[in-house]
């Protein structure tokens, strides 16, 4: 299929829900891309943090830090409502790789916040900048609970900034001059990959693909926006990227469906019909 015939089917769908949705598209095979408003500035939520475990990979290839570091886990870090370590009794020590993994793969804020106060939110921004990510803007480490959700509040992307970092992720696994652009050897780059693929929060891109489907990807959550952004395999190749932002989602549709059921079925059905398109 035509990628201007996916794009037309893409974009039907998005309009036909109450919400705001942008998103990105590219084909993997073909190289062929398309959007959705893929330049409008959005809150970013949780998807945030791929360019963060980027900046910090980074910092390890420059020497700043150890994988097998500890660091522990503070109290301070700990006023969230995001993850699984919140919830835990402060004063344990991981390793900065496992920091990175739980940012990753459950978004846990306890991790995010001690992760990005390591790193540096100037270092976070300027990696964002040097990489091509020109709309992103980075406000916050771990943003205050009283945050007040929106394009002047918190961090902010694009659809295609993040697709332009999931594709260097991609091919800084392949290619050495790839992973320098990214600041790393492929080896660091590789982790990286493996991390956002082992992701447990899977209601939305991976939601309706075949089960077995690898997804290297990242949520994002916030009151009234739902994101994804990701990586989609058919077996072992990676066949397309897709990153989905939803905005202005109601609490509740006209129907009595959750807004939040709501916007994570649109992406599952984005994501399908990418696939179904796309698929060798």
């Amino acid at each position: 299929m035509a990628i201007e015939q996916l794009a037309s089917r893409l974009h039907s769908l998005c309009a036909a829900t109450p919400f705001d949705t942008t998103w990105y598209l590219k084909d993997l095979r073909s190289g062929e891309e398309a959007d959705r408003g893929g330049d409008t500035v959005v809150p970013s939520a949780s998807t945030r943090k791929t360019s963060i475990m980027m900046t910090a990979l980074k910092a390890v290839n420059d020497g700043r830090f150890g994988l097998a570091d500890p660091v522990t886990i503070q109290a301070k870090y700990q006023k969230n409502t995001s993850g699984c370590f919140q919830h835990l009794e402060p004063g344990f020590v991981i390793s900065f790789r496992d920091a990175l993994v739980m940012m990753i793969i459950v978004s846990d804020n306890t991790c995010t916040g001690t992760v990005a106060d390591l790193v540096g939110l100037d270092e976070i921004n300027a990696y964002c900048q040097a990489i091509g990510m020109k709309s992103t803007l980075h406000r916050y480490g771990l943003p205050p609970q009283d945050l007040v959700q929106g394009i002047r509040a918190g961090t902010v992307t694009t659809a295609r900034d993040q697709g332009l970092l999931l594709d260097l992720i991609l091919a800084g696994t392949r290619d050495a001059a790839a992973a320098a652009r990214l600041g790393c050897p492929p080896e660091l780059v590789r982790l990286g990959l493996d991390i956002l693929s082992w992701q447990k929060l899977n209601t939305r891109l991976p939601s309706l693909l075949p089960a077995g489907t690898v997804v290297a990807h990242k949520t994002g959550t916030g009151p009234r926006n739902f994101n994804d952004a990701g990586i989609v395999y058919s077996g072992a190749a990676p066949l397309f990227i897709l990153t989905c932002y939803t905005g202005g989602v109601p609490l509740e549709l006209a129907d009595g469906t959750p807004g939040f059921a709501a916007a994570a079925n649109l992406i599952g059905r984005l994501a399908r019909t990418a696939y179904d398109a796309l698929k060798p």
